[in-house]
């Protein structure tokens, strides 16, 4: 049996849901993915000791697509993770992320800032539908399921949610009774689409490792609906190349 869907409903002023093959320029889907619904859901509630994920099943369009061009400024290089770890202990000093400078000035082209142009989505709004997939037999549901909807109907976070970008902030409500605005009557066939960038079969105590996850998305009258992470329907770098 299938434990219990939580819906929510998102919105934000922007939001960009990168296309991979776009490897320079930022170019949107038209509707959020799965992976960075995923991300919501853990902004509010995820716990890695309960080694579960979040199983999105569907995601519905409550507002048509528009899309905005934006030049933006882009750093290079990030700060390493064990520097900062140093650095909370008190061991060692951050390097600071030089913003600009010249190659000559830096030492290489891998660090300071780039402008890319970005074809983000405007004033979006979404209704997403997920359950938490417990990879522990064990696991208590009813009450995880409860300390979900007592954050999420709180409006409590972990960290801001975003949509795609941390620069764009995303809003929720925690929906429990039948919403009234229905989705856009759109039908769109969007092809192979970003699924997830992890692999979610393995525990939360595992070293997360990238593993690039797509799909064949349809959007039918304004609901996409998304298949279970271990379908068939959803191609996996480690098992099928996709043509």
């Amino acid at each position: 049996m299938k434990n219990k869907v939580h819906c929510l409903d998102v919105w934000g002023d922007l939001a960009c849901f990168s296309r991979p093959e776009m490897k320079v320029e930022r170019y949107s889907y038209p509707i959020i993915t799965p992976s960075a619904a995923r991300g919501i859901f853990d902004a509010i509630y995820f716990k890695k000791e309960y080694d579960f994920y979040w199983q999105i099943e569907r995601i519905e369009l409550l507002k048509p697509p528009k899309y905005i061009a934006l030049r933006r400024n882009e750093v290079k290089d990030k700060i390493s993770a064990s520097e900062v770890q140093k650095w909370m202990k008190g061991t060692k000093a951050i390097t600071p992320l030089w913003a600009d400078g010249t190659r000559d000035e830096l030492g290489t082209d891998q660090k300071g800032r780039t402008q890319r142009q970005t074809m983000a989505l405007k004033n979006v709004r979404y209704r997403l539908h997920a359950r938490i997939q417990s990879r522990d037999t064990k696991a208590n549901l009813n009450a995880m399921n409860a300390q979900f909807e007592r954050r999420a109907s709180q409006g409590k976070c972990f960290y801001q949610p975003y949509f795609g970008c941390r620069e764009f902030p995303a809003f929720f409500e925690l929906v429990q009774n039948n919403p009234e605005t229905k989705p856009v009557d759109l039908d769109l066939d969007l092809g192979w689409m970003l699924y997830d960038v992890f692999d979610l079969s393995r525990s939360n105590d595992s070293q997360a490792k990238p593993a690039i996850s797509v799909f064949h998305a349809e959007l039918k009258s304004g609901v996409m609906r998304v298949p279970d992470y271990e379908s068939e329907a959803v191609r996996k770098t480690e098992h099928d190349n996709v043509e």
